[in-house]
């Protein structure tokens, strides 16, 4: 079953404003910006780097940092890394959250050096 609309808007909000607040300040957005995927079908969020091609510039490029997917069977989230081969990785040090606010706050934290290297 998929996230509901209520659930979507609510996520959304959550994210932008995470975005917002934890992301680069305004004045780098043209350079380097958050940004985030919400995909409710598959019932995963994903939080992006936006940033301009190497060559260029005028493309943008999306670089995925971290990923969690809703079991709603558990009420859980679970939360991936994406490895240098491009492959999600549940992260072992904290591989499920109850909310989306304590997978941010793991994202943020990011005690294993996964998400932000």
């Amino acid at each position: 079953m998929a996230i509901s609309e209520f659930e979507f808007h609510r996520y959304e909000k959550i994210m932008q404003e995470f975005c917002k607040t934890q992301g680069p300040p305004p004045e780098f957005h043209d350079k380097l910006k958050w940004g985030f995927t919400l995909d409710p079908k598959n019932q995963s969020v994903v939080l992006l780097e936006i940033r301009p091609r190497f060559r260029g510039p005028s493309k943008k490029v999306e670089i995925p940092i971290a990923k969690a997917r809703f079991i709603k069977a558990r009420k859980q989230w679970k939360v991936y890394w994406m490895r240098g081969n491009g492959k999600w990785l549940l992260y072992e040090p904290c591989p499920s959250t109850r909310t989306i606010e304590e997978f941010l706050g793991v994202v943020k934290e990011d005690s294993h050096c996964c998400f932000f290297g």
